[in-house]
């Protein structure tokens, strides 16, 4: 399916309505250039459940919102193997859900079975986003 955004705030409301077909154990990776709106998209998605308080997690690779939405930043790792070390993957499957973007980075660590949400800039305010 695809979506047109007209904004950042309306980003967060097409991730509010997907984050009702999400369950524990899910690994949602979100792709797409800086600044397309992955980490709005999370906003949205943790609204659903609740949550607030989301911000990139660049510096910290994972960030994690009332113990149920994991939200990766793989952008300056390399391999699987990177967050293997640092115990990113541990998260995997477990019971809850985990949002990753720069996931391409870590590729050979995912699981089999993703979901993914691919974010494109169509416009300065406008996005395109398949899901």
């Amino acid at each position: 399916m695809t979506i047109l955004s007209k904004s950042a705030k309306q980003t967060e409301e097409i991730a509010f309505e997907y984050a009702k077909t999400l369950n524990k154990g899910d690994v949602v990776l979100l792709s797409g250039d800086l600044g397309a709106g992955k980490t709005a998209f999370v906003k949205g998605v943790a609204k659903f459940f609740g949550l607030d308080g989301v911000t990139s997690p660049t510096y910290a690779y994972l960030n994690i919102y009332g113990d149920l939405l994991y939200h990766y930043d793989c952008y300056r790792l390399s391999c699987g193997e990177d967050a293997e070390r640092l115990g990113l993957t541990d998260y995997f499957g477990g019971d809850n859900i985990c949002l990753i973007e720069w996931a391409e980075n870590i590729e050979d660590a995912l699981p089999d079975t993703v979901k993914k949400v691919e974010i494109l800039k169509a416009s300065e305010n406008e996005r395109t986003i398949n899901l």
